[in-house]
């Protein structure tokens, strides 16, 4: 919303609160109307459900398709149970396939049945076979409302064919060629079809080096591909290179969105972050899982410092850096782990090598050991408890914590990422638990090796 829409905001919704009120459809429709789609989705769902309910009988289903668009796709389906199935109906006729697909894929089975089987014949049919495409693959986030050409049209025809299909089509900035066999053969920009010659041949005119997408290609690659290469489009193909559909920049954009939550959620050890209306019980179970995976690994890190009773019996003041030692360790583990991730995700990892990474990293980690090493012996020797062999023993544990725990923190995304499992799932909780493990055998390893100049 821009600046003068915002501070008008409260006067738009008075006037739209009032006209449900009253309800006067056309002083409604002519405020409401004057909205950008994604403003008109941000006001119904702050509308009350009696007020909704006299909204949809305001607005045509084509209008409502436009509108629910710019809604987060999970939420659509309770404003569905509102809406007579019916008018939901002729709302997925209405709307981009793409898009109708993605909200049924959050809706009950016999819900989507329902549904489609009040829908438009053709359109039902197209959005069954969509649902049939595994989730994240470029089958079920592409279109099939796009502008194709024969090679062998000429540019006269083409151009017909473009006026007639484009009101239809989600993009007319690439127009896709096939041959007589429905393969893909090349792509001709909109710019090249207007100055062509009207007696000249599609396939003089387009380009023959396509860069496309079999139809079982993961999401998160093709949004790569989409970043590297700027497209607007780019389309999908059967094994036989027949074409089935496109994938637009806009269902990219949610990708990334999509992915980056999920990669999100799992760093922090979490599962849906994004669903922000669950009820506590929900969101227990959700997290559950993971921190009972943490706390038996925890319970490792306190039977650990159990063997070392002896020790700590002798020299007590060395617990006091258990929670020092065993924090940093995980904090720069949990730094290691974004930066190898985050490098995985983009791709800059496969063009340096896996080896130079970890190379780096483990020179990293020695920095950053003895750095943080010589000043906790410089602290620990001025303090009144400590002393020079403390503070060595301290700072010989930081170093090669530090050290151990950066390898671990880059190493782990690596190897789950070699084993084709999301390198996120390394969480920065996971990580964390297992560099305190590592710590604590470290700090007191030491602790043992020099306990004669301790006590």
């Amino acid at each position: 919303m821009d600046k003068l829409e915002f501070e008008n905001k409260d006067q738009i919704w008075e006037k739209i609160n009032l006209a449900i009120k009253n309800d006067q459809i056309d002083h409604f429709r002519a405020h409401f109307l004057e909205l950008h789609p994604y403003q008109q989705a941000q006001v119904l769902q702050e509308l009350d459900s009696t007020d909704r309910k006299l909204v949809y009988t305001y607005l045509s289903p084509e209008e409502m398709a436009e509108i629910l668009q710019h809604v987060d796709f999970e939420d659509v389906g309770p404003l569905f149970s509102e809406m007579d199935p019916r008018y939901v109906a002729q709302i997925l006729d209405d709307m981009s396939t793409d898009d109708a697909v993605d909200i049924l894929n959050y809706l009950e089975k016999f819900e989507v049945t329902s549904y489609l089987a009040l829908m438009n014949k053709q359109e039902a049919s197209e959005i069954r076979r969509l649902l049939q495409y595994e989730e994240r693959t470029a089958g079920s986030i592409m279109t099939t409302e796009y502008i194709v050409v024969n090679q062998n049209m000429s540019i006269k025809d083409a151009m017909h064919h473009l006026r007639r299909e484009a009101p239809d089509a989600e993009t007319i900035y690439y127009i896709f060629v096939v041959d007589d066999d429905k393969k893909l053969v090349g792509v001709i920009s909109l710019r090249d079809l207007i100055i062509a010659e009207d007696d000249w041949q599609v396939k003089d005119m387009m380009s023959e080096r396509v860069v496309y997408v079999p139809v079982t290609e993961d999401q998160e690659t093709i949004a790569k591909l989409m970043r590297d290469y700027d497209f607007l489009a780019l389309p999908v193909v059967d094994y036989k290179d027949h074409l089935l559909g496109i994938i637009t920049v806009d269902d990219i954009l949610d990708v990334m969105d999509e992915e980056a939550s999920d990669d999100y959620s799992k760093l922090a050890g979490v599962t849906d972050m994004n669903r922000t209306d669950q009820s506590a019980i929900e969101a227990a179970k959700k997290r559950l899982p993971w921190l009972i995976i943490l706390l038996f690994l925890g319970m490792i890190t306190a039977s650990l410092i159990g063997q070392f009773e002896d020790t700590l019996e002798q020299v007590a003041i060395l617990a006091v850096f258990i929670p020092l030692i065993a924090g940093m360790a995980g904090n720069t583990g949990t730094q290691a782990l974004a930066v190898t991730v985050r490098s995985i995700a983009t791709g800059e990892i496969s063009k340096e090598g896996f080896l130079t990474r970890l190379k780096r990293e483990s020179l990293t980690g020695v920095l950053t050991g003895v750095t943080c090493g010589i000043i906790i012996v410089l602290v620990v020797v001025v303090w009144p408890p400590g002393g020079i062999y403390l503070g060595l023993v301290v700072g010989i544990s930081i170093v090669v914590s530090l050290f151990v725990a950066t390898i671990a923190g880059a190493f782990l995304p690596i190897l789950m990422h070699k084993l084709n499992v999301d390198p996120a799932v390394a969480s920065g909780p996971f990580i964390t638990t297992i560099n305190d493990i590592i710590a604590v055998i470290i700090y007191f390893g030491t602790a043992t090796l020099f306990m004669h100049l301790l006590v």
